[in-house]
């Protein structure tokens, strides 16, 4: 009976000793698993801090290179400044200049038109009405304010340059001329301003200009001929040949 009973005690202490130790594996087995679980967790963590880290240090990098940009445009363009201020100086001075220049070469430019009217009233009176519509066009010009001083020195100058090629040159012209109280249409023959004779369209009358008298003297009909000659050959009609045509006495 005692036997059977120690037995019996033992097979219920293997069992509870059983149970227990199944028990503490089992809590041991729960540890190690949540354990693990906190560290995947934390690796999860450290990854994603991995991340964050790396996308912050491109970040840097990337905002790095653009503030190296920026010192170099902001560098460049400090430059591009002062060359900008250096030519509003050189404008502003060049302004001053103009201005100066301006100021001794207007008086200059008056009186060149003064003297070209002047000599246009002096001289022999071939397209007169012409050359002083030319005078006053100067004139008119050097009272607007769009025109350049240059523009203005510029057309003077044409002007003389016109003039001085009368000069040089011969031509035929038509104009009104008033004869014994009449006014007629006749044919003008310019040789340079050696010569300036008329003759009516009819060929009745013509007379050369005598600048000592400030008039035309009468020609008589001698001259007819030759005066035909001379225009045909001014007006290029005819081969250019030696011209016998009255000239007026001296000045």
């Amino acid at each position: 009976m005692r036997h059977f009973l120690s037995g019996s005690v033992l097979v219920a202490l293997v069992m509870v000793t059983g149970g227990t130790l199944a028990q503490n594996l089992g809590d041991v087995q729960t540890t190690v698993e949540a354990n693990a679980q906190d560290g995947v967790s934390s690796q999860t963590r450290i990854d994603a801090l991995d991340d964050q880290t790396d996308e912050l240090t491109r970040e840097y990098r990337a905002a790095l290179k653009q503030l190296a940009s920026l010192r170099e445009y902001n560098a460049q363009l400090e430059k591009l400044i002062a060359a900008q201020k250096a030519e509003m100086a050189s404008i502003r001075r060049q302004i001053d200049e103009v201005t100066n220049v301006d100021r001794t070469i207007t008086p200059l430019m008056f009186r060149m038109i003064d003297a070209l009217e002047q000599f246009v009233g002096l001289d022999v009176p071939f397209l007169l009405s012409d050359r002083q519509q030319r005078v006053a066009a100067l004139r008119a010009l050097m009272d607007r304010s769009d025109a350049t001083p240059a523009e203005k020195y510029r057309r003077i100058l044409e002007a003389y340059e016109i003039e001085n090629e009368y000069g040089r040159t011969i031509e035929v012209y038509e104009g009104e001329m008033n004869i014994d109280g009449t006014d007629r249409t006749v044919s003008f023959l310019r040789i340079g301003r050696v010569a300036l004779i008329y003759q009516t369209l009819d060929g009745d009358d013509s007379g050369v200009w005598n600048p000592k008298a400030g008039a035309f003297t009468d020609l008589d009909g001698d001259f007819d001929s030759e005066l035909r000659s001379a225009m045909r050959i001014a007006k290029q009609q005819a081969a250019p040949d030696l011209m016998v045509v009255p000239l007026s006495t001296s000045r």
